[in-house]
């Protein structure tokens, strides 16, 4: 008998047929049969490990839909009750810092207990979350309402982060060690269409608020609901455990991933960058009526009054929301839900092709630092140019609605498209850097300081947008151009500190290319290529000399077996073949 071998070398199976050697037709069909159920193991093989990926990735992408609404749904109906940006901001901390203490924890849940676990708790607690949402009273203090939303938000925020570990972290399971261009592109599908999803959830929370609060609430809990079935019967409970040593607290704050510690601080600026003008000061200012005649005007009902605007008991116009500021468009409410969900599914979209439509004609896939310092420089032109615009317009100092609208289009259009990129970007990076047996651990280390840049940004942006600005009166409130204005230069200063700390991460070898033309900085092997001589470096810690050679196909290290730093005896040994990194 002769051994043939059907080898699957991206799933690693291998299926031995034995076959006889005499008899060409019965060696034909034999080899036909043994084919097919190679195909059919393999098939099997590639089912079993990709249905994970949908499960975990269809709940995900649902629950992402609800908590788009959840942050509409809160803000505009409190911007109704007449809460300040400020205060709004601050029923968001607990959403944000409860992320904070959850990607620590989820961590460890998720390396202990497996995915299954931490996205069927996540699912619950939205629940929890919205179910809460229902006893909001018209007639508590603000004092009571804002503690109130902040705790039911809090379960919210824990739900998020929960159920984001198992989305992230499924696609660095499914995915070969090897094959990191297919992981870019996989990171970043999931991501984008979350992304996506997330803008349809602002858009539907919001035009569903427009009809009823209750109605909003109730659809988005069915959403919840539908979700959780195929997670309980679908999964395997030990899918993402650790499979050495199960993960501790002390584990997470074990510093020793230096390229993941220095990405996730950089991630912190990088999403402060967006939400301190984005997720309060945007929708608060595309709600706030123009300044003029506000407190002055008399009327007899509100279309004798700007946009945003209402007629008062006094018989004067005036701002239905002073703490919201004015000098803003005045839009609706389903208008303003439209807005920041198109931002956010424009987003999410680019960020699904990233790496076909940008970095892969750049020349940038996979990814390195070296491309996100690029991008993440680029990342801070858009809203430095809105901060110039907006002081120094004079549209936004007279109120031109139309103008402000279209600068308003060309700053979400240029800066969802950049920032999506960006976070495409970090995506890739942070499962790459990650441990595949840690990922757990490593994933909700990074995004723990993702939730700490969006809890520095809400605040921030809030008490910005509240507090900078001159009041104008009673009936007004603050002149809110000026906040905005601060908000975007808070956010242009997050992106160029965000760039110069991703600097420091040991991942260039692969250089930057921006087309197939433009070289930005060379790689190694272009380095090596290029020179023709020995480089000889030093290492006196180890006593070692490391001679590298222009050939890409071997590199040689030389041992100094002398313990004497002025006599050497050089043994030539080959080390490796075929490796950019040595």
């Amino acid at each position: 008998d002769r051994k043939a071998k059907h080898i699957d070398k991206n799933n690693k199976l291998e299926i031995t047929a034995s076959v006889k050697e005499s008899g060409n037709d019965a060696l034909i069909i034999k080899q036909e049969k043994q084919d097919e159920s190679a195909m059919g193991i393999i098939g099997a093989a590639r089912s079993k490990a990709l249905r994970p990926f949908v499960i975990i990735s269809s709940s995900y992408l649902l629950f992402t839909v609800t908590d788009g609404a959840s942050r509409m749904i809160v803000l505009l109906h409190a911007y109704n009750k007449s809460f300040s940006a400020f205060e709004v901001a601050l029923m968001f901390t607990l959403y944000e810092l409860a992320g904070v203490v959850t990607n620590l924890l989820a961590g460890i849940m998720g390396a202990k207990w497996g995915i299954k676990v931490t996205l069927l708790v996540g699912l619950f607690l939205q629940l929890v979350s919205y179910g809460l949402l229902f006893g909001w009273k018209d007639d508590w203090s603000k004092e009571t309402a804002i503690l109130y939303v902040t705790i039911a938000q809090m379960w919210g925020g824990v739900a998020k982060d929960l159920t984001k570990l198992g989305g992230k972290t499924v696609t660095k399971l499914v995915t070969p060690e090897e094959q990191e261009t297919k992981l870019f592109k996989l990171v970043s599908f999931i991501t984008g269409w979350k992304n996506s999803l997330k803008g349809v959830g602002y858009f539907l929370g919001s035009a569903l608020l427009q009809i009823s609060y209750d109605l909003a609430l109730t659809v988005m809990i069915c959403l919840i609901v539908l979700a959780m079935p195929w997670a309980i019967f679908g999964l395997d409970r030990e899918l993402g455990t650790a499979k050495k040593k199960n993960a501790s607290l002390k584990d997470i704050f074990v510093m020793d991933n230096r390229k993941l510690n220095l990405l996730s601080l950089a991630r912190l600026f990088l999403f402060a960058s967006r939400d301190f003008w984005f997720e309060v000061p945007l929708p608060f200012f595309f709600r706030a009526p123009a300044c003029e005649g506000l407190g002055t005007k008399t009327c007899f009902s509100h279309i004798d009054c700007s946009n945003g605007a209402i007629c008062g008991e006094s018989g004067f116009c005036e701002n239905p929301n002073p703490g919201g500021g004015c000098g803003g468009l005045g839009l609706e409410r389903v208008v303003v839900g439209a807005a920041l969900g198109a931002y956010i599914i424009l987003y999410g979209q680019v960020q699904s092709w990233t790496p076909q439509l940008v970095t892969g004609p750049l020349k940038q896939t996979p990814p390195n630092k070296l491309t996100e310092v690029f991008w993440c420089l680029i990342n801070s032109l858009p809203t430095g140019l809105m901060a110039a615009v907006v002081v120094f317009d004079p549209a936004f100092q007279e109120n031109e609605t139309s103008k402000m609208i279209t600068w308003f289009v060309v700053l979400i259009a240029s800066f969802a498209i950049i920032f999506a990129i960006n976070s495409s970007i970090h995506s890739f990076l942070v499962v790459n850097y990650a441990s595949k047996e840690k990922v757990a651990v490593s994933v909700g280390f990074y995004y723990m300081s993702n939730a700490l840049g969006r809890l520095m940004g809400t605040l921030g942006s809030g008490l910005l947008y509240t507090f900078v600005g001159e009041d104008v009166g009673p009936l007004a409130g603050t002149n809110a151009v000026a906040g905005l204005a601060t908000c975007f230069l808070a956010g242009t200063l997050c992106s160029l500190i965000s760039a110069i700390i991703t600097l420091f991460i040991d991942d260039q070898s692969n250089g930057l290319k921006c087309g197939p033309c433009c070289t930005i900085v060379k790689s190694i092997e272009e380095n090596m290529e290029k020179n023709s001589h020995f480089d000889k470096s030093y290492d006196n810690t180890s006593n070692t000399k490391h001679i590298t050679t222009h050939t890409f196909t071997q590199a040689i290290e030389v041992i100094d077996e002398s313990k004497d730093s002025n006599q050497h005896v050089d043994q030539i040994t080959p080390i490796c073949e075929n490796e950019v990194s040595c």
